[in-house]
């Protein structure tokens, strides 16, 4: 046999496909436990569910600014502009007779058309320049914000269009969307990754320069996960309005979310679908643990930080992968080769 017979012999035993068999079993896992999270409500006190809000919100913002930066190379500490103005837009429509839960996917929206002219200006800086103009510009459309006495000024305002709806159901509502939202911002990170955009923006992250090179669209792929960051975070700042039925400036446009953010996506693992859902699982409780220590809640959350960064460098989740292999959300392709398989991230 020629060495040409033997390799073609040798690529018709191979099989290239999307999703390994583990993969497909922790999927189903994964929508059982969201169909158990949906029955929630049903099932525990309201006190419970309105606490899980919180952490849905977490891992929405997470998952987003994890898809800017663990996978568009783009580190913002700026995302807080669009959870104020999708905060903001839920309040201006409500009080144009718009349902507020109706109101969270046109904020989304209104978030990506404000990103539009954003991303022309941001653009235009790179690395350590482009974190800090993201946070200046955050800066200025709170500063616009406090101006307009239509949404309250600097003294913010209440969300109206909510008095009539009972309070159990109320709260059941903001849990289903704040639910919805989480996993929609999971599951449409994967389907952006696991496709041509997801390889387009890996090697964006990689080497701008060699991806241009191969032919790939630069300013497009940044300016498309930029918007779809965009919208993704609005639509956490709807939610957190309609949770908590009133917003103030300085809070919603506060850096504290991308630290948050940031936070997150550094011990739960940067460039993992999986490591902003651990990181917020592993962030929140220590919110809840640590919440009542006053001064040493920030130092010991500093202290993990630091720790993570130093000693795990992909995180827990890329601890994780490396010891056992496993992946939730595989974004490459698996080979299969004579009855075995190997999975590229």
């Amino acid at each position: 046999m020629t060495l040409s017979q033997t390799l073609i012999a040798r690529a018709a035993q191979v099989r290239v496909s999307r999703a390994a068999r583990s993969s497909k079993v922790s999927g189903a896992a994964m929508a059982l436990i969201a169909v158990v999270l949906a029955a929630l409500p049903f099932l525990v006190f309201s006190t419970v569910t309105d606490t899980l809000v919180n952490l849905f919100v977490l891992i929405a913002l997470a998952s987003m600014w994890n898809l800017l930066a663990g996978f568009g190379g783009l580190v913002s500490v700026g995302q807080q502009a669009y959870i104020g103005i999708g905060a903001y837009s839920v309040i201006a429509l409500a009080d144009q007779g718009v349902q507020p839960y109706l109101a969270v996917p046109l904020g989304a929206l209104t978030c990506a058309l404000f990103a539009v002219p954003t991303s022309w200006l941001a653009f235009r800086l790179r690395g350590d320049y482009f974190a800090v103009g993201t946070w200046v510009i955050a800066e200025v459309y709170r500063l616009l914000v406090v101006r307009i006495d239509g949404v309250g000024g600097g003294s913010g305002k209440g969300l109206s269009g909510m008095s009539g709806i009972d309070q159990t159901l109320r709260g059941a509502l903001t849990y289903w969307i704040a639910l919805a939202l989480a996993l929609a911002t999971i599951g449409g990170c994967y389907l952006l990754l696991r496709g041509r955009v997801g390889l387009s923006l890996m090697a964006v992250r990689d080497e701008e320069t060699a991806a241009s090179s191969a032919g790939i669209d630069v300013t497009r792929a940044k300016r498309l996960v930029y918007l779809i960051s965009a919208a993704g975070c609005g639509a956490a700042g709807g939610v957190i309005t309609i949770s908590s039925l009133s917003v103030n400036p300085d809070a919603i446009f506060s850096v504290q979310w991308s630290a948050y953010m940031i936070f997150i996506v550094v011990i739960g693992g940067i460039g993992y679908i999986e490591g902003p859902l651990l990181g917020a699982l592993v962030f929140f409780a220590l919110q809840q643990v640590l919440a009542d220590y006053g001064s040493w809640y920030l130092v010991l959350l500093g202290a993990v930080g630091v720790a993570a960064a130093l000693w795990l460098p992909g995180g827990l989740w890329g601890l994780v992968r490396d010891r056992t292999g496993l992946s939730l959300f595989p974004v490459g392709y698996h080979v299969r080769e004579g009855g075995g398989d190997a999975a590229s991230r």
